[in-house]
Order: C-alpha cells, then sequence, then structure tokens
C-alpha cells in the first residue's frame, strides 16, 4: 500500500479553500483528481484498473474500424475513384473543419501535400489553417460562413471539398458542403454518431461514418478512414498513369 503525495508546494493560496480542514479548491490538484487523494492507495488495483480500461479502450477502436470497414469498403472504393479523377483534372482538395476536426482537415491536406512514403504530391488547401482569413470573416460576417465563404472565393469544379466532423451538424461545414455543391465540387465528408444533418439525402457525394457515441473512439476511426481514402488515391493515380 502507498500513499501518493499532495503536491502542496504547486498549489498556490487561490487554489485552497478557506474553510475549516484546508479543503482543496476547485483549481487544486486534488480537486480534479480526488480519488488519487482520498487516502491510502493501492497501486496494483490502480495499475490493473487502467491495463483494463486500456484494453477495452482498444477493443473498441478495432471493432469501430471493423465496422466501418465493412459498411464503407465499395464506397471508399468508388469515393477514391472520383477524388483521383478530380485530381487527374488539376482539382484541389479543400479541408475543413472545427476544433479537433480541424487538426485533421490540417493533417489530411498535410497527408496530400507531403506524403511520406510516396512520390505522389496532391494539392490539399486546409481551410482551416489561416488565423487571418477565419478571424476576418467569423468578425466581419459569421462564424457560420468562415468556410462557404473560401470555398466560394476559390473553388473550382475541379475540387474537392472534405470536411470533417463528430457531430456532423457544424453549421459553417454543412454552408461550406451546399456552397460547394452548387459550384460542383465534389463533396466528401467523414463524420461520428448517426452522421447528423450531414447524412441528410442529397447533401453529399460521400460521406463515412464511424457509428460511435464517444468523441475519441470517432477520431481514432475517422483518421483511419482519411488514411485509408489518401492511400486508395494515390494507388489509382499511380496505376492510371502505369497503364499510360
Amino acid at each position: 500500500m502507498t500513499r501518493l503525495p499532495r503536491p502542496a508546494g504547486n498549489v498556490g493560496p487561490s487554489a485552497l479553500s478557506s474553510e475549516p480542514g484546508g479543503i482543496a479548491g476547485a483549481g487544486s490538484v486534488e480537486a480534479l483528481y480526488p480519488f488519487l487523494y482520498e487516502g491510502a492507495v493501492d497501486a496494483g488495483k490502480v495499475i490493473a484498473e487502467a491495463r483494463q480500461s486500456t484494453v477495452a479502450k482498444t477493443r473498441e477502436i478495432i471493432d469501430l474500424r471493423a465496422e466501418v470497414c465493412d459498411k464503407n469498403g465499395e464506397r471508399l472504393i468508388a469515393c477514391a475513384k472520383a477524388m483521383a479523377a478530380k485530381f487527374a483534372a488539376g482539382g484541389r482538395l479543400l479541408t475543413f473543419g472545427n476544433g479537433g476536426s480541424a487538426t485533421d482537415a490540417q493533417e489530411v491536406a498535410a497527408l496530400f501535400s507531403y506524403p511520406q512514403a510516396s512520390e505522389t504530391s496532391l494539392p490539399a488547401i486546409g481551410l482551416a489553417s489561416d488565423v487571418s482569413v477565419l478571424t476576418a470573416l467569423a468578425n466581419d460576417v459569421g462564424v457560420d460562413v468562415v468556410f462557404a465563404r473560401q470555398i466560394a472565393a476559390f473553388g473550382r469544379r475541379t475540387d474537392i471539398a472534405f470536411g470533417l466532423s463528430t457531430s456532423g451538424n457544424s453549421e459553417n461545414l454543412l454552408r461550406a458542403f451546399d456552397t460547394a455543391r452548387q459550384i460542383g465540387l465534389l463533396t466528401v465528408g467523414v463524420s461520428g454518431y448517426n452522421g447528423g444533418k450531414m447524412a441528410e439525402v442529397g447533401r453529399l457525394d460521400y460521406l463515412f461514418v464511424a457509428p460511435s457515441t464517444s468523441i475519441h473512439r470517432i477520431q481514432e476511426a475517422q483518421t483511419t478512414i482519411y488514411h485509408v481514402l489518401w492511400e486508395l488515391v494515390v494507388t489509382e493515380l499511380e496505376e492510371s498513369r502505369a497503364s499510360t
């Protein structure tokens, strides 16, 4: 049995409660992780529980990835062929998302533009990457149009609009896809839960859903989806070039 020490030296006066007994305030480490400071801790039990949790979460994402593959295998191939055709025609990949999905959107753009294991570099732009453009549009017009306005400004019929959302309900993504469709871009979405509003009939050319209620598992599965798409697109383009 061990007892974890209280990091009193790292807790300022403002974090401590003024009530008798010196109970830690909301800003303290003790308040954030009370189960670690309730008294004697069985280190073996904590490690066993952490291992069990890790194994369970690993099993969740393995099963979710398998489900996504089973449901979307043929659609992923069809989408990759459509994307490859756009690239072959001189098109670009325009990626976008909010929060963690913005980070994923930037990764997708980097994956296509700067591949590590392939000589095929494809033009891609992360619409969530330019802080000046985002803040200008959000301040002057509204957050709902930060992606749609960019697509309207320089989107072309040969381009691909690629949006990521865990819920599928982000208004600025929905508007971006609507604008993209009006111009004639290929529209590809990646979502979670049940697809949300992105799953409405006719809204997108291709939608891939990671059917989970856990944001962590959704984003892990989404990462797999866009990496698979990238590999399929590159393979399609390379095979096409080899045959000509």
